[in-house]
């Protein structure tokens, strides 16, 4: 919002500077963007008249003018299409300086235009650096005093400040509020412009009706007749308006902005000639039309809320009204009209039509719900000085149980110590909530603080806090280094680090994947056909509209990107929640996911590009799970999973618990999210990959092993882990190594069988293992495995 300092100053006036006040604002955190001369640097320019205008004889453009200063006459030479005869404009005699850009100044001297000379020079707004550009001379209105200062008739020793206010703050989007914070900050009286109520003096009274009091819990209308807006609206308004950075349009319209930037309080008038019935405030019918003061015709949405009448929509409330009752040059008869609009009704509404008016920037943050009698009493009065006029009585519409109330807050001592690292005295405390214009009340432990009414973000007792640390000053409280115990937080031996996690599938080639937990409906329930995802209300985009309930969604998508983009070999993990919705509740669990597709190994001349299969994220997977000391306690059983594929899918055990799911993506499930290679995917519960086995040490063997290697032939439907299992049960206690490093079907093995080539090795901690124990352990194995599984050794 810009500013004029002189207007703040009317209000209130601390004895202190421009850039005094500059600082005092921007440290209580209405912080100021910039600040400006509202003229530029010129002297010797007066208030001068045009006594007569004639053609130049050599210039078609030019005008040969006589110009007084109210002593004598100057024989001017001007190109401006605006200068006539009896115009009073802004003359800078010879001698005079001007503002230039480098600063230096351009001096008026006399001069010859086609031959005729120039005494003098008239000026517009650009040319005294009061605008940045203008199309003809400023014409000064017939009361100015011919040859007065220029720069003091204008008062033109002033400065624009601009500030930068947060949303919370739109109690300081107004002189009134700004004037507030001048005299808290400063400890300076303020004093406001005296308005009082305006008596009736005819009785015609506006016919109002509110049916949407939600949105509008308080409506006044104010009729006023035989008003003349022709009048010239006052120099010293216009003034105060161009600083404020709004343009004078005619008397009714800056009274209305005036009105805004003094109190803060938006108003419209209508013209009462084209106002059918009376007023109706209601919500908009789908498809009803509007055309807007900037000529705009907008179709109105069901959820917007407009003033009309008995027959047609008259305004957009709170953002802008129409161009049909909007005053105009045959304006006789108005209506005013000043309401309190709920901000959720009004937010986002002009945002809707493209639209941002000062109205709507007020009322969609907050404006005081008890400003709108003020501010009808103060534009009826100006109405009246300035254009004429009788008003009728006010016609207030209000519904107080729509109203927001005030809010109560408690507010402690010990609490201020706490967050401020300063014991502030009560004395101290109760003169800043006073001089905020809160009423306070002592209690026991504090105070208990009613806000008022324009303190609309005054909610909890932190914001009471930080009241008192913005008026006592941000720079005087105290800087402390917080004490507090700091225990090492437990590293529990049974409990793998994430970090330790993400470092061991680093380092197998993997790069860790974040992706967003909302995801895209079709694709979670072509990864996930079995569960519901929780679906969003308010989702921020169509392809992000349900919660994971498998992390190998996102993972998925990126392959995608990735494969789409020429990369030969993709190895992503991510680490992460997954949102399951369960009869109690929604159940979010820890999940480590991998993917792997493409070629095995990175491109290299001694490699060959074989691509990935099944065992090689089986591998990788089986690498992550012996980290935790205990791979025994894991197995893999073949499974079915409804988005993998039916040959190529295991899910994963922990002491019989399943844990997770490893396998290819189904090519069914592949075309729905449109790769065509083949993906490797795994999904593991990482609470349990994390619970590791405490390590233990023992005595190494000084003795040597004993090794038998085995070929056994078993049917094809019979598991690695049945004959690990069998083995490991029959084998004895010294049984150390056993290992798989053969699998052979074809040629000289019967079709349905196969031949599994294993490795045992026996060690005993304290002596050599002789030959015959070790036969014995291998027969009794052999009989063992003949017996359950149908094994026989391979001749």
């Amino acid at each position: 919002m810009k500013f004029s300092e002189q207007w703040l100053r009317e209000w209130v006036n601390p004895e202190i500077t421009t850039q005094e006040l500059v600082d005092h604002l921007t440290l209580a955190g209405l912080e100021v963007d910039g600040e400006e001369p509202v003229a530029g640097e010129f002297s010797g320019v007066v208030v001068g008249q045009v006594v007569s205008r004639e053609q130049h004889p050599d210039a078609d453009k030019l005008s040969l003018c006589q110009v007084t200063d109210g002593t004598d006459n100057f024989q001017i030479v001007c190109g401006a299409a605006n200068v006539r005869e009896g115009l009073k404009i802004p003359f800078a005699k010879i001698g005079a300086v001007l503002p230039t850009e480098d600063g230096k100044g351009f001096k008026i001297k006399k001069a010859k235009l086609r031959g005729v000379e120039s005494f003098g020079m008239l000026c517009a707004e650009a040319e005294l650096g009061m605008a940045e550009s203008s199309e003809g001379l400023m014409e000064l209105p017939e009361t100015a005093p011919v040859g007065a200062d220029f720069r003091e008739y204008l008062n033109l020793d002033d400065t624009v400040i601009e500030v930068d206010l947060t949303p919370n703050r739109a109690d300081c989007l107004s002189i009134a509020g700004l004037a507030r914070e001048t005299g808290v900050l400063t400890r300076t009286e303020v004093k406001p412009p005296l308005v009082a109520d305006v008596a009736a003096s005819i009785d015609d009274k506006a016919s109002v009706e509110v049916t949407a009091s939600d949105a509008c819990p308080r409506y006044l209308g104010r009729i006023v007749k035989g008003v003349n807006v022709k009048a010239e609206t006052p120099l010293w308004m216009v003034e105060k308006l161009r600083r404020g950075g709004i343009r004078s349009i005619d008397p009714v319209v800056d009274i209305t902005n005036y009105v805004l930037l003094e109190l803060g309080q938006p108003m419209h008038a209508f013209d009462l000639a084209q106002v059918e019935g009376g007023i109706r405030v209601r919500m908009a019918e789908e498809g009803e039309k509007l055309t807007l003061l900037d000529g705009q015709e907008v179709e109105l949405n069901a959820d917007t809320l407009v003033i009309a009448d008995h027959s047609k929509p008259l305004a957009m409330a709170g953002v802008m009204g129409g161009e049909h009752s909007g005053v105009n040059g045959d304006t006789q008869d108005l209506l005013l009209e000043a309401a309190f609009f709920n901000p959720i009704a009004i937010a986002g509404r002009a945002r809707n039509y493209g639209l941002h008016t000062d109205s709507s920037h007020r009322f969609e943050r907050g404006v005081d719900y008890n400003l709108a009698n003020t501010a009808m009493e103060r534009a009826t009065q100006l109405v009246i000085d300035i254009c004429g006029g009788q008003a009728g009585p006010v016609t207030e519409v209000t519904a107080e149980d729509k109203l927001p109330e005030a809010a109560t807050i408690t507010l402690r001592r010990k609490r201020i110590e706490q967050v401020l690292s300063l014991t502030m005295a009560d004395d101290e405390v109760t003169d800043i909530l006073v001089r905020l214009g809160m009423d306070t009340e002592t209690t026991a432990e504090g105070w208990t603080v009613k806000a008022p009414s324009y303190r609309f973000d005054m909610a909890i007792e932190a914001d009471l806090i930080e009241e008192l640390a913005r008026i006592y000053g941000y720079n005087r409280l105290p800087t402390r280094v917080p004490a507090a115990a700091t225990p090492l937080a437990k590293a529990p031996e049974s409990r793998m680090p994430i970090r330790d996690l993400r470092r061991q599938i680093i380092a197998r080639g993997y790069q860790e994947a974040i992706t967003y937990s909302f995801v895209e409906p079709e694709l979670q329930k072509a990864l996930d056909p079995e569960r519901e995802a929780l679906p969003l209300l308010n989702p921020i985009s169509a392809d992000m509209g349900v919660m994971r309930t498998t992390l190998l969604t996102g993972l998925v998508s990126a392959a995608s990107y990735n494969l789409k983009r020429q990369q030969p070999r993709v190895r992503l993990f991510e680490t992460g929640l997954r949102f399951v919705p369960e009869a109690d509740g929604l159940k979010q669990t820890p999940t480590l996911a991998m993917l792997v597709c493409g070629n095995r190994l990175a491109q290299g001349w001694s490699e060959q590009e074989t691509p990935v299969d099944f065992f090689d994220l089986k591998g990788d997977v089986e690498s992550l799970l012996a980290r935790g000391g205990d791979a025994s306690a894991y197995r893999f059983e073949s499974a079915q999973h409804p988005a993998l594929h039916p040959g190529q899918t295991a899910r994963v055990l922990k002491n019989g618990e399943p844990i997770g799911w490893i396998g290819a993506l189904h090519p069914a499930t592949q075309k729905k999210v449109g790769v065509k290679q083949t993906l490797f995917v795994a999904e593991l519960d990482l609470e349990a990959v994390r619970d590791i086995a405490v390590p233990s040490y023992g005595d190494i063997s000084k003795f040597p092993e004993m090794r038998r290697d085995l070929a056994l032939v078993v049917d094809q439907s019979v598991q690695v882990d049945q004959v690990f299992d069998g083995i490991r049960s029959v084998a004895g206690d010294y049984l150390t190594k056993l290992n798989l490093f053969d699998v052979y079907v074809g040629k000289g093995i019967d079709p349905d069988r196969k031949s599994l080539a294993l490795g045992l090795t026996w060690q005993h901690p304290s002596r050599t293992l002789t030959d015959e124990e070790v036969n014995n352990s291998v027969e009794a194995v052999l009989a063992h495995l003949s017996e359950s599984i149908g094994a026989t050794l391979r001749g």
